[in-house]
């Protein structure tokens, strides 16, 4: 008896073989299957699943639905009879009025019925320093390295400029001291073409790159909406310059304690590039990407006129990687972005110290020191900060914001100072250049910024200027708005800035610095800026690199050009002291100097001038009176140049203890230094406090304890 509950579930139920007669009609059963219907207490359990199936597939094929009268239908039979072809036994009715036979010409396939790979397959050796890669649809690969990135097929985004088949080869850096880049395959339109010919088209367009049995090795993972790339080796003649130096070389390649040798280890390797972990490369919050597209969309409208687009937060927080990545979105849409600099310590396109503007034709796929460029309009500065100095610092933004045409979008980048008199100087910006997007950053380890929303700017006072209700109380315009001049095609411009929107991005960015060591890697970043620049002196054929004291400098009389030092005060006396191994500004001031018979030529104060490029001084020559000056600026700009300024701004130490082939003592090293010396430390010409003095020369004295 407690077996008979087990013997019921076994059969179906009378109701379901009730349905199986009313649907027996319509189908067409052989004798057998009409004997086993009516012997169904007498089959086993396998023999019933047969059956039921095969009824349940010629219900299918009749049109008749099982599923009626509330009997579901069991997934592997459903499954079963979705992948049984309707056409394969056809009903009598439909046999009697035959239908028009479809045409010949295949229909396009969905990607659906391509599963993407959730793996990238391994790259293809495609000749030295080549390799061939197939990535599958929304899939990347993150790798530290330089290489030249060119798409075959599909279509891929670096750093968000997007790759299609037929563009030129772009040049990616990937380096550790910044986030890894990566190749990501992103949705493009397919093509109305079958698989077949899908898979043809791009086999055909690897037979210049891969042999037969290669390409039949990579057409094993192929799909659609799948891309492919070929990765070059690349070699240039700034990174080569970089990497001789010692300590630098794992910029772009670590070696792992216990590397994996594999088959695409080596192969990724001959091309110059490591693989990494996913989580190492470019991160984007949904914050971030709704507001790229929102200026993306802004950008590309032309009734609004060209955004001016003001991006601020604190340090390390990720504002120059979304301005790179923002960069590369909007060249996507438009020819151009300008972009203009505010941010003295980690500059963009020129060495630190600058205040520049320049327009932006191409992807920026590296950190700064890879991409030096020449900007429309620069004045330098002469040091990493304005915490001494902040007229000048606002009138200096002002001077170069004045070359703005408004006739592309613009992205202006600001320190990330932004407490104290940092916040107030912001605020006066934001006055000052009258954004349209103020694209504001936090994250949870910097809550301590206020929401900059257009009332709270108008409410607050900053450095220079007033809220609009103290002006409005006192019954007087903005000074700034005086001061700063505008050509008259501007000032008949439409285009009417009443106000701002305000965009507040949550920031995920991977924080390598701590307080402790922030000033360490920001120099270290300073120096690879100038680094970088200084690799423009090397010659275009990058197989060898020269030593900076083997290249040929020019020669500038004294009564040539004027002197400056910005950052402190000089005597006379020491001023070629001053100058001689110092990275100079190269300016052009509207006085001119050429009246003078003899020189030096010494400015009583750092005048507000263009700047043309950088240098060296070498050394200087006082029998024939010669500054020697090493620089990549092309002679027909040297020309214009009749100041040298002086800054804060170093030349890396690897410069001076690198230099190759010196015998002896090398030139400006010494161990004999003496830091109580005035002009001994940063600031040229400033003595020590006396407290600090005394502790160094005794430091266990009575004088140095009665002080603390």
């Amino acid at each position: 008896m407690e077996d008979a509950p087990h013997l019921v579930k076994r059969f179906p139920r009378r109701s379901v073989w009730l349905r199986a007669r009313k649907v027996r009609p319509q189908l067409v059963l052989s004798r057998r299957p009409r004997r086993r219907v009516g012997t169904l207490r007498w089959c086993s359990r396998r023999q019933l699943r047969r059956l039921r199936r095969r009824l349940l597939l010629q219900a299918q094929v009749a049109g008749v639905d099982w599923r009626e009268a509330g009997c579901p239908m069991p997934r592997a039979v459903a499954a079963a009879a979705a992948r049984r072809p309707k056409t394969a036994a056809p009903c009598p009715a439909s046999a009697a009025t035959p239908r028009p036979a479809p045409p010949a010409t295949p229909d396009p396939v969905p990607a659906s019925e391509f599963p993407s790979s959730r793996t990238i397959p391994p790259p293809v050796l495609a000749g030295p320093g080549r390799a061939v890669v197939l990535l599958p649809f929304q899939q990347s690969l993150v790798f530290g390295g330089l290489c030249r990135v060119t798409c075959l097929y599909g279509q891929v985004q670096v750093f968000g400029f997007t790759l299609s088949p037929g563009q030129p080869a772009c040049e990616v850096f990937s380096a550790y001291t910044h986030c890894l880049l990566g190749i990501n395959s992103v949705h493009y339109s397919m093509p109305e073409k079958s698989k077949k010919e899908v898979k043809r088209e791009a086999r055909t367009l690897l037979k210049a790159h891969l042999n037969r049995g290669e390409r039949c090795q990579l057409m094993k993972y192929f799909s659609p909406l799948c891309s492919i790339v070929l990765l070059e080796r690349l070699k240039t003649s700034t990174t080569n310059f970089i990497l001789s130096h010692p300590g630098l070389s794992p910029i772009f390649l670590q070696e792992n304690p216990v590397p994996k040798i594999t088959a695409d280890y080596l192969t990724l390797r001959s091309v110059g590039i490591q693989r990494s972990r996913r989580k190492n490369g470019l991160r984007l919050t949904e914050s971030v990407i709704s507001a790229v597209e929102e200026l993306v969309s802004v950008s590309c409208e032309e009734v609004d006129g060209c955004p001016v687009i003001l991006v601020c937060g604190a340090q390390d927080i990720g504002k120059s990687t979304f301005n790179r990545y923002l960069i590369n979105q909007l060249l996507n849409s438009v020819s151009c972005v300008d972009y203009m600099e505010c941010d003295l310590g980690q500059t963009e396109f020129t060495p630190p110290g600058c205040i520049s503007l320049l327009n932006v034709t191409e992807p920026i796929l590296g950190p700064p020191f890879t991409h030096q460029r020449t900007p429309q309009k620069m004045v330098y500065y002469g040091k990493p900060a304005c915490k001494e100095n902040y007229e000048n610092y606002i009138d200096t933004i002002k001077y170069v914001f004045s070359s703005y045409k408004r006739e592309s979008p613009l992205i202006i980048n600001t320190m990330g100072w932004v407490t104290d008199n940092g916040l107030l100087l912001l605020i006066d910006l934001i006055r000052l250049l009258s954004p349209s997007h103020v694209v504001q950053f936090s994250s949870a380890r910097s809550r301590y910024m206020p929401n900059l929303t257009p009332d709270y700017v108008d409410d607050a006072d900053g450095l220079y200027t007033k809220s609009k209700r103290k002006v409005r109380n006192r019954g007087f315009q903005l000074p700034e708005a005086e001061s700063l001049e505008f050509t008259d095609e501007e000032k008949e411009s439409p285009v009417v800035f009443t106000g701002y929107k305000l965009l507040c991005v949550e920031s995920e960015f991977a924080f390598r610095k701590t307080p402790r060591n922030r000033e360490l890697h920001n120099k270290v970043l300073r120096d690879l800026a100038v680094l970088g620049y200084l690799g423009q002196l090397q010659p275009p054929n990058p197989k060898s690199v020269y030593p900076l004291h083997g290249l040929t400098p020019y020669q500038v009389p004294f009564n040539a050009v004027a002197l400056r030092v910005s950052h402190a005060d000089v005597a006379p006396t020491h001023i070629m002291y001053a100058v001689n191994a110092s990275w100079v500004g190269l300016c052009k001031i509207s006085d001119d100097v050429r009246g003078y018979a003899h020189g030096p030529i010494l400015l009583a104060q750092t005048p507000m001038c263009d700047c043309l490029g950088f240098g060296i001084c070498r050394g200087i020559d006082m029998e024939k009176r010669l500054y020697h000056i090493l620089t990549p600026v092309p002679p027909e700009v040297l020309r214009d140049v009749n100041c040298l300024l002086v800054g804060a701004i170093s030349i890396p130490h690897c410069v001076f203890k690198g230099q190759k082939g010196v015998e002896g003592t090398i030139p400006y090293i010494t161990t004999d230094y003496n830091y109580s010396l005035p002009g001994a430390r940063e600031k040229i010409g400033a003595r020590e406090p006396e407290q600090v003095y005394e502790e160094k020369r005794h430091p266990k004295s009575k004088f140095y304890r009665k002080i603390n």
